[in-house]
């Protein structure tokens, strides 16, 4: 099969990872993978066996998820989101997918309705019309309105044959976060958790019994940082490592590096080796995406969880909530993670355990494709019915 996987993260780096997690799993069951990523460019992601396409890229004006910015900041204007979906039909016809995987859409990312919806009516329209299928995480950000449920309803009902869960049908239902109704429910096929393989130790220790502080690849958690590095200081026993992300994050660095107060704190860049690092680490601090939330899981190291919910955001709760119903985990909203409040919840969870989940759980990319495959493998024997 020839795959294309369109995502566009705005902030944070998780959508990305995760649909190159996905186009890795596609490509190495011999597929042809393309990946078009229609976000600002990310380093330490791998991109290994799959074809990476970039479009005129966008980010959100921090989150404010409605205002696109182009990534020198300027505000992307209709010229230059014109510029982006002429490059993602060129892409659509330079590919000639048999399987299309929209990130998020329809459930998400209605700011760029305009560029999903001319990819959807060019993608019917061809001869021999491909697959489409929704990948979406665990927890979406819930509807602010009815009407937006009933459009991503209506979306999904005429151009999408499935929707690609990444999550536990038992732990974690779609309906905790989004309505489903009757026609949605026929197309939703739980995959599991998507997530790379577990990792190993790190060869050479580094992180082996810290207090590891992360708000993952993006230029958020400034003030989860700072409070690290003061919380740091009362608490001289463990030795704090905060891992900062983002296009800013050469400045961020150095405005905590001029915090830090004694020898026990570690300011740094995200590395590549982090899932290593968190195998050997004695507690995380961290914000709950959805794929810190599965490296921590496989991991089983124990987690504070201060979820983003900056902009009236509530899927990092929901998760660290949901989460936290299991020992070694806790939740510490951001309003109140005060360097105090931080260095009380490090020392309760100090020695926890943390439940081990069944791998195959884990194994949401290898499901998903399987599940392409058999409805890929059921439209040629449709196809060959109706010769």
């Amino acid at each position: 099969m020839r795959v294309m996987i369109l995502v566009t993260h705005l902030l944070g780096t998780g959508h990305l990872s995760r649909a190159l997690t996905l186009g890795r799993a596609f490509g190495g069951n011999g597929h042809d993978t393309h990946v078009v990523s229609g976000g600002v460019p990310v380093e330490n992601l791998s991109e290994d066996g799959i074809t990476l396409h970039q479009l005129p890229p966008v980010k959100s004006d921090g989150v404010n998820f409605t205002t696109l910015l182009t990534e020198q900041g300027a505000v992307a204007d209709g010229d230059y989101l014109a510029r982006r979906k002429a490059a993602l039909l060129f892409c659509l016809e330079q590919i000639e997918p048999d399987v299309i995987i929209t990130e998020l859409y329809p459930f998400g990312r209605r700011v760029l309705k305009g560029e999903f919806q001319a990819l959807l009516n060019r993608a019917q329209e061809a001869t021999d019309p491909p697959l489409v299928f929704s990948s979406i995480r665990d927890i979406l950000a819930p509807p602010s309105k009815p009407q937006k449920a009933l459009e991503t309803e209506a979306v999904a009902a005429v151009y999408y044959d499935g929707v690609l869960v990444h999550s536990d049908a038992e732990i974690t239902p779609l309906e905790a976060s989004w309505p489903v109704g009757a026609m949605l429910a026929d197309k939703l096929q739980y995959t599991g958790y998507v997530a790379p393989p577990a990792a190993g130790g790190h060869p050479n220790g580094t992180g082996a019994g810290e207090v590891l502080v992360t708000a993952g690849g993006g230029s958020v958690g400034q003030n989860l940082f700072e409070a690290a590095v003061k919380a740091a200081a009362l608490d001289p026993e463990n030795r704090w490592r905060l891992l900062v992300g983002g296009a800013d994050k050469e400045r961020v660095i150095r405005d905590l590096q001029d915090m830090v107060q004694g020898s026990n704190v570690i300011v740094e860049p995200t590395r590549p080796d982090f899932r290593q690092m968190l195998t050997g680490a004695k507690i995380a601090v961290c914000m709950c995406g959805y794929n810190t939330a599965m490296d921590l899981l496989q991991s089983r190291i124990p987690a504070v969880f201060v979820p983003f919910d900056a902009g009236g955001e509530v899927e990092q709760t929901l998760r660290a909530e949901s989460l936290a119903k299991q020992t070694g985990f806790t939740v510490v909203r951001a309003a109140d993670a005060t360097p105090e409040v931080l260095v009380a919840a490090v020392q309760d969870l100090s020695g926890a355990e943390v439940q081990p989940l069944d791998p195959k759980q884990f194994q949401g990319a290898t499901q998903a494709v399987e599940i392409v495959e058999q409805f890929y493998e059921k439209q040629k024997v449709r196809s060959k019915a109706h010769e």
